[in-house]
């Protein structure tokens, strides 16, 4: 599938520092590859996200909605019970940011552990503020604008006051060099069943660059790499959780049991149920 570019790709004002759309789908998207060139509230209304980010992974249902860095992601979208998948997108740029934290003479810290997006739940402000938000596209660009900025600073102030300003620092403070950036994407992905195609994506890579780079620091390709690691999470599922093979062979990346069970007796000498039994 070919790549999102957001906001750009949307018919939206473009000259507005905050920028509105009402995004619907009604029919589901599975790993959609995204860059997203401002940073972005993802309100979701109706049914559920998951985000593949290049160190972390998580699942959000209409009870809650993401505030999420510009960068590389990927987007898997599900629809709800009324087969309708809708969220209020409402993008924005580091500069805009920085204002607020200046106008409000916020102090920015440096934080290791800072990831490229936060989780907010909602509550009753929060929805009705939502529902300003869908009311704003009613009128032309120019209020729209004006009225944009002030529902922009709104929600941050709101938002500041119920979890302090750790999640700004987050968002301003999120960087890390092209080295461990690559190792965090392998290591945080390396049970999710991912390509070589997705996994470049989130790497901001093309794939033989991907490949070239992976070689020289893990010695070996992705492909076995990757089937090594799931074979060692297979043991430990065998072992530790008494799972049956044929419980877990597609969980860890096969996609029959006569796959797996071959790739297992390579790696261990011995097949899944054998080796479960030994233990």
């Amino acid at each position: 599938m070919d790549i999102q570019h957001l906001p750009n790709d949307l018919n939206i004002d473009t000259e507005s520092e905050v920028q509105i759309f009402d995004y619907h789908i009604t029919s589901p998207s599975v790993k959609n590859k995204v860059m997203l060139k401002k940073n972005a509230f993802s309100f979701l209304l109706e049914g559920t996200k998951e985000l593949i980010t290049q160190d972390k992974t998580t699942a959000i249902n209409n009870d809650a909605f993401l505030l999420i860095k510009s960068g590389n992601c990927l987007m898997t979208e599900n629809l709800s019970e009324t087969n309708t998948y809708q969220s209020i997108l409402l993008f924005f740029d580091d500069e805009i940011l920085l204002k607020f934290s200046q106008k409000n003479k916020l102090t920015t810290t440096v934080n290791s552990n800072s990831k490229p997006y936060e989780i907010f739940q909602y509550d009753d402000y929060i929805l009705h503020f939502v529902k300003s938000l869908i009311k704003i596209k009613e009128y032309n660009n120019s209020l729209q604008r004006s009225l944009l900025q002030t529902k922009f600073e709104e929600i941050l102030t709101y938002l500041i006051h119920k979890n302090g300003t750790e999640f700004l620092n987050n968002i301003l403070t999120y960087q890390d060099s092209q080295k461990r950036h690559f190792t965090e994407v392998i290591e945080s992905n390396k049970l999710n069943n991912l390509t070589i195609q997705e996994l470049s994506f989130l790497c901001n890579m093309s794939i033989s660059t991907f490949k070239r780079n992976f070689e020289q620091h893990y010695q070996t390709s992705p492909i076995k790499w990757f089937q090594e690691k799931r074979l060692e999470y297979s043991a430990y599922l065998l072992s530790n959780k008494k799972k049956r093979p044929v419980d877990i062979y597609y969980e860890v990346g096969f996609e029959s049991l006569s796959s797996f069970t071959q790739a297992f007796k390579i790696k261990y000498n011995t097949t899944p149920k054998q080796f479960q039994l030994s233990k």
